[in-house]
């Protein structure tokens, strides 16, 4: 199914913002709070996909499946960028993941949100990025150690791998890095195949689990964290009319942190 059916339609599923119109049954909600929107919906869609329009325009709506009340302490660039890659990375790895205190983990392509979270919870993490200047970061995020493929750690014994790249070799390079019992959770979808080593997945007795997106619950636990002021991601600060600049430097890879579109 493409994830367009339904043209014209605008894009742009990560979004934060002030309320300007409250709708019938939305009582619970007043003009001009402050709120980021989960973007997943109840019919299963996305804000930006499907029939639902999403945040490149200035305007969009959105119901109570969205709607997450945005600390006034947390600027808007930072609710924005929490709802889908923080969410979905905060998602994978502590509720799928279970990531702890006292566990080894490791992360593959390095988003500074998943790892950081896992840091923040106790957990030794080892991080996986080919991207030198994503690398940068890591003493900043708290990562034990960071190499350009997880199987640099297969000393280390890692708990827990999360995949948030996906391109296939990762996925298979988790599986022979993993320690005995340990768990993959796969969420980058690069290539939407991969080949790994069944015989070791079997004989370690391995887990695999899925991971897409996440809940308002995952969004309101980063907003805490992004209050607290524990939680700063890289961000790359645009206005509307740059939106088709930032997609092609995305396009042609290499750029660290996400892009934030600012409104007047």
């Amino acid at each position: 199914m493409p994830l367009f059916p339904h043209l014209p339609r605008t894009m742009g599923h990560e979004n934060a913002g002030v309320i300007t119109e409250v709708g019938e049954g939305m009582g619970q909600w007043n003009v001009g709070d402050r709120v980021g929107l989960a973007p997943v919906m109840g019919d299963g869609d996305a804000l930006g996909y499907g029939k639902w329009d999403g945040g490149f325009g200035p305007r969009l709506l959105a119901t109570s499946d969205n709607l997450v009340r945005l600390p006034d302490e947390v600027p808007f660039e930072l609710g924005a960028m929490a709802t889908d890659a923080g969410l979905t990375s905060n998602h994978a790895i502590m509720a799928v993941g279970g990531a702890k205190d006292g566990m080894k983990v490791g992360v593959i392509g390095l988003g500074y949100v998943g790892a950081r979270v896992a840091v923040l919870a106790g957990a030794e993490v080892y991080g996986a990025e080919v991207n030198p200047e994503t690398q940068k970061p890591a003493d900043e995020i708290g990562l034990a150690g960071v190499a350009d493929s997880i199987e640099a750690f297969k000393d280390k014994n890692l708990d827990l791998i999360v995949d948030y790249a996906g391109f296939g070799t990762t996925t298979s390079a988790a599986i022979e890095t993993l320690a005995e019992f340990g768990t993959l959770v796969q969420v980058g979808m690069n290539r939407l195949e991969s080949t790994i080593n069944t015989h070791r997945s079997s004989s370690t007795q391995l887990s695999i689990k899925g991971s897409k997106s996440g809940t308002k619950q995952d969004l309101e636990g980063i907003y805490e964290l992004m209050k607290s002021g524990q939680l700063n991601p890289p961000m790359n600060l645009i206005t509307q009319a740059g939106i088709p600049g930032a997609i092609d430097q995305l396009r042609a890879g290499g750029v660290v942190g996400r892009f934030i579109a600012l409104y007047e």
